[in-house]
């Protein structure tokens, strides 16, 4: 399929959204595609075969070939030869890194909250100081001050029991309800969330408008079910996912949620089936995804 010339227009609106960014990140888009659809069918992939998987979005064989290999130096991938054939498998620390990635994109969206918030302080430690505080913002971390992180939640203290060293860890309670919401109104950019999830929205919810989602071909719907995590996997990992209670009025980010969750349900099966036919290793063709798959988004339908 011509990247630029799904039979789908909303997916071809889709394909030149994503061919339009500039750089055109290859490695990312892979990133996606290791993540969704290769990790849980086996965590390895021919090089021929990903280099098929990639075509549609329009990333070239040399592209593939040379973020593959970007990817493998910096530890997320390990190759494996066979003659003039290879394939890629996630790396020990990969499936580390995807894991955790993959627990907080496919969860069901927060419940009920206790009230109790963790703090971490942090000293001054320059360059260290900054590699710490990008990462607790990865965690879902808000900044309320120099130095003070915080996040509604025992399993973010959890988290960094096992780095003493990086600060000091407490939980405290909020005077009330209207305090709490204060607080996570001065700790986290919700505007700059806000506008990210309203874009992922208009571009997406044609899809859904269209009605034909269940009438996609296998290679659109792998399409669609690729682009769908890749684009939400980008901003959902910067938002801290609060409690209901916590949350601006009318937030953006559960109706973002709530799109994503249905458009994956409808593509899911029969982007597998794409893969069905098209994805392999060096020894053969690629596993049925396991269990783990099929209970993103709290439940999807096997086919």
């Amino acid at each position: 399929m011509d990247a630029l010339r799904d039979p789908y227009p909303a997916v071809a609106a889709l394909l030149r959204r994503f061919r339009a960014q500039r750089p055109l990140r290859g490695g990312s888009l892979l990133m996606t595609v290791f993540g969704d659809a290769i990790a849980p069918r086996g965590a390895r992939v021919s090089l021929g075969s990903l280099i098929g998987l990639a075509a549609p979005f329009g990333l070239a064989e040399r592209l593939v070939r040379t973020s593959v290999a970007r990817l493998a130096a910096d530890g997320w991938l390990t190759p494996l030869k066979r003659g003039r054939r290879s394939e890629y498998r996630l790396s020990d620390t990969g499936h580390g890194r995807f894991a955790e990635a993959t627990e907080r994109i496919y969860a069901v969206s927060p419940g009920a909250w206790d009230g109790y918030w963790t703090l971490l302080a942090v000293p001054p430690g320059g360059g260290a100081r900054a590699e710490l505080r990008e990462r607790l913002r990865w965690s879902g971390f808000g900044q309320l001050a120099p130095g003070v992180f915080v996040h509604p939640s025992a399993s973010a203290q959890r988290s960094h029991r096992d780095r003493p060293a990086e600060g000091w860890l407490f939980t405290s309670r909020g005077e009330d309800l209207a305090a709490d919401r204060r607080l996570a109104a001065a700790a986290w950019d919700w505007a700059e969330l806000a506008r990210r999830y309203r874009r992922f929205r208009d571009a997406f919810a044609p899809i859904e408008a269209r009605g034909a989602l269940r009438q996609l071909t296998p290679e659109s719907a792998f399409v669609v079910r690729t682009l769908l995590i890749h684009e939400y996997r980008k901003i959902h990992l910067r938002d801290p996912l609060l409690p209901p209670a916590l949350l601006p009025e009318d937030w953006i980010g559960t109706e973002a949620y709530a799109l994503c969750r249905r458009l994956y349900a409808a593509v899911f099966n029969a982007a597998e089936r794409h893969l069905d036919a098209h994805g392999s290793t060096l020894d053969g063709a690629l596993p049925s995804a396991g269990p783990e798959a099929f209970a993103r988004f709290g439940g999807l339908a096997a086919p």
